[in-house]
Protein backbone atom coordinates (compact mmCIF):
# COMPACT_ATOMS: atom_id res chain seq x y z
CA UNK A 1 0.00 0.00 0.00
CA UNK A 2 3.04 2.78 0.74
CA UNK A 3 4.65 1.41 -2.55
CA UNK A 4 1.05 2.24 -4.20
CA UNK A 5 0.86 5.65 -2.69
CA UNK A 6 4.38 6.46 -3.70
CA UNK A 7 3.41 5.98 -7.42
CA UNK A 8 0.18 8.16 -7.01
CA UNK A 9 2.45 11.11 -5.25
CA UNK A 10 4.38 10.85 -8.15
CA UNK A 11 2.05 10.93 -10.74
CA UNK A 12 0.61 13.65 -9.26
CA UNK A 13 3.76 15.52 -8.75
CA UNK A 14 4.10 15.08 -12.60
CA UNK A 15 0.80 16.85 -13.08
CA UNK A 16 1.54 19.75 -10.33
CA UNK A 17 4.63 20.49 -12.27
CA UNK A 18 2.49 20.94 -15.35
CA UNK A 19 -0.05 23.11 -13.40
CA UNK A 20 2.78 25.52 -11.88
CA UNK A 21 4.54 25.60 -15.78
CA UNK A 22 1.39 26.85 -16.91
CA UNK A 23 0.55 28.85 -13.85
CA UNK A 24 3.97 30.72 -13.78
CA UNK A 25 4.94 30.68 -17.64
CA UNK A 26 3.83 33.97 -17.94
CA UNK A 27 6.11 35.43 -15.62
CA UNK A 28 9.50 34.03 -17.59
CA UNK A 29 9.23 31.15 -19.99
CA UNK A 30 12.79 30.22 -19.98
CA UNK A 31 12.98 29.75 -16.19
CA UNK A 32 9.61 28.09 -15.70
CA UNK A 33 10.45 25.76 -18.26
CA UNK A 34 14.35 25.22 -16.47
CA UNK A 35 12.01 24.67 -12.86
CA UNK A 36 10.26 22.12 -15.04
CA UNK A 37 12.94 20.24 -15.79
CA UNK A 38 14.40 20.28 -12.33
CA UNK A 39 11.69 19.21 -10.92
CA UNK A 40 10.68 16.02 -13.87
CA UNK A 41 14.56 14.89 -12.85
CA UNK A 42 13.86 15.04 -9.03
CA UNK A 43 10.39 13.20 -9.63
CA UNK A 44 12.31 10.27 -11.51
CA UNK A 45 14.81 10.02 -9.04
CA UNK A 46 11.88 9.71 -6.76
CA UNK A 47 10.80 7.15 -8.34
CA UNK A 48 14.04 4.85 -8.76
CA UNK A 49 14.21 5.48 -4.98
CA UNK A 50 10.93 3.51 -4.40
CA UNK A 51 12.69 1.11 -6.54
CA UNK A 52 14.94 0.36 -3.75
CA UNK A 53 12.63 0.89 -1.18
CA UNK A 54 10.43 -2.00 -2.93
CA UNK A 55 13.11 -4.34 -3.51
CA UNK A 56 13.34 -4.64 0.04
CA UNK A 57 10.37 -7.12 -0.07
CA UNK A 58 11.41 -9.45 -2.51
CA UNK A 59 14.51 -9.61 -1.13
CA UNK A 60 13.44 -10.57 1.88
CA UNK A 61 10.32 -12.76 0.27
CA UNK A 62 11.97 -16.04 0.41
CA UNK A 63 11.65 -17.30 -3.53
CA UNK A 64 13.44 -20.35 -4.73
CA UNK A 65 15.97 -18.38 -6.66
CA UNK A 66 17.29 -16.72 -3.48
CA UNK A 67 17.87 -19.48 -1.62
CA UNK A 68 21.64 -19.49 -2.92
CA UNK A 69 22.44 -17.26 -0.33
CA UNK A 70 22.28 -17.10 3.71
CA UNK A 71 19.91 -15.07 5.56
CA UNK A 72 22.64 -12.69 6.51
CA UNK A 73 23.34 -12.17 2.86
CA UNK A 74 20.08 -11.60 2.54
CA UNK A 75 19.53 -8.99 4.82
CA UNK A 76 22.61 -7.69 3.56
CA UNK A 77 20.80 -6.67 0.77
CA UNK A 78 17.70 -6.04 1.78
CA UNK A 79 20.01 -3.16 4.12
CA UNK A 80 21.92 -1.96 0.77
CA UNK A 81 18.43 -1.46 -0.86
CA UNK A 82 16.96 0.59 1.95
CA UNK A 83 20.29 2.76 2.19
CA UNK A 84 20.01 3.23 -1.38
CA UNK A 85 16.58 4.44 -0.93
CA UNK A 86 17.54 7.27 1.34
CA UNK A 87 20.72 8.22 -0.55
CA UNK A 88 18.34 8.29 -3.69
CA UNK A 89 15.67 10.45 -1.48
CA UNK A 90 18.53 13.03 -0.50
CA UNK A 91 19.54 13.51 -4.40
CA UNK A 92 15.85 13.95 -5.10
CA UNK A 93 15.70 16.64 -2.44
CA UNK A 94 18.59 18.67 -4.28
CA UNK A 95 16.73 18.65 -7.45
CA UNK A 96 13.26 19.28 -6.00
CA UNK A 97 14.72 22.45 -3.67
CA UNK A 98 16.19 24.12 -6.97
CA UNK A 99 12.79 23.65 -8.95
CA UNK A 100 10.92 25.05 -5.55
CA UNK A 101 14.28 27.82 -5.47
CA UNK A 102 12.72 28.50 -9.26
CA UNK A 103 8.94 28.27 -9.11
CA UNK A 104 8.81 30.55 -5.40
CA UNK A 105 10.85 33.10 -6.90
CA UNK A 106 8.37 32.86 -10.38
CA UNK A 107 5.53 32.92 -7.62
CA UNK A 108 7.02 36.17 -6.09
CA UNK A 109 7.62 38.10 -9.17
CA UNK A 110 4.02 36.83 -10.84
CA UNK A 111 1.88 39.27 -9.05
CA UNK A 112 -1.05 37.15 -9.26
CA UNK A 113 -0.57 34.94 -6.34
CA UNK A 114 0.84 36.40 -2.92
CA UNK A 115 4.64 36.75 -2.86
CA UNK A 116 4.32 35.60 0.95
CA UNK A 117 4.11 31.79 -1.51
CA UNK A 118 6.81 32.48 -3.58
CA UNK A 119 9.04 33.04 -0.70
CA UNK A 120 8.01 30.69 1.28
CA UNK A 121 8.51 27.74 -1.37
CA UNK A 122 12.09 29.50 -2.14
CA UNK A 123 12.92 29.13 1.69
CA UNK A 124 11.64 25.54 1.21
CA UNK A 125 13.73 24.94 -1.91
CA UNK A 126 16.86 26.73 -0.11
CA UNK A 127 16.16 24.85 2.79
CA UNK A 128 16.11 21.43 1.20
CA UNK A 129 19.50 21.98 -1.25
CA UNK A 130 21.31 23.80 1.82
CA UNK A 131 20.10 20.42 4.09
CA UNK A 132 21.81 18.08 1.22
CA UNK A 133 24.88 19.82 1.02
CA UNK A 134 25.48 20.00 4.51
CA UNK A 135 24.83 15.83 4.35
CA UNK A 136 27.54 15.66 2.28
CA UNK A 137 29.78 18.32 3.02
CA UNK A 138 29.37 19.03 6.54
CA UNK A 139 27.39 16.18 8.36
CA UNK A 140 27.47 17.77 11.58
CA UNK A 141 26.09 20.46 10.43
CA UNK A 142 23.10 19.20 8.51
CA UNK A 143 19.68 19.28 9.95
CA UNK A 144 15.81 18.31 9.53
CA UNK A 145 15.44 21.99 10.95
CA UNK A 146 16.04 23.17 7.28
CA UNK A 147 13.37 20.75 5.81
CA UNK A 148 10.87 22.51 8.20
CA UNK A 149 10.29 25.54 5.73
CA UNK A 150 9.17 23.16 2.75
CA UNK A 151 6.21 21.35 4.42
CA UNK A 152 4.72 24.97 5.76
CA UNK A 153 5.30 26.11 2.09
CA UNK A 154 3.51 23.28 0.25
CA UNK A 155 0.51 23.46 3.00
CA UNK A 156 0.06 27.24 2.48
CA UNK A 157 0.27 27.09 -1.43
CA UNK A 158 -1.78 24.33 -1.54
CA UNK A 159 -4.85 26.13 0.88
CA UNK A 160 -4.33 28.96 -0.85
CA UNK A 161 -5.04 27.44 -4.04
CA UNK A 162 -8.36 25.81 -3.52
CA UNK A 163 -9.66 28.59 -1.45
CA UNK A 164 -8.59 31.74 -3.11
CA UNK A 165 -7.00 30.72 -6.50
CA UNK A 166 -5.27 32.89 -9.01
CA UNK A 167 -5.68 36.14 -9.79
CA UNK A 168 -7.37 35.33 -12.87
CA UNK A 169 -7.57 38.86 -14.48
CA UNK A 170 -4.07 39.36 -13.41
CA UNK A 171 -2.35 36.36 -14.69
CA UNK A 172 -4.28 36.85 -17.79
CA UNK A 173 -3.31 40.48 -18.18
CA UNK A 174 0.47 38.61 -17.94
CA UNK A 175 -0.49 35.79 -20.11
CA UNK A 176 -0.80 38.52 -22.88
CA UNK A 177 2.22 40.67 -22.29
Amino acid sequence: MGFAAYLVEATCDIALTLVLYVLLRPVGKNLASLAVFFRLVSTSVFGVAELFYFAALPILGGSDYLKTFSPEQLSTLALLSLKLYGYCGEIFMVFYGVASILFGYLMFRSGYLPKILGALLALGGFGFVTNNFALVLAPAYASSGFLLPMPIAALSLTLWLLVRGVNIPKWEERATK
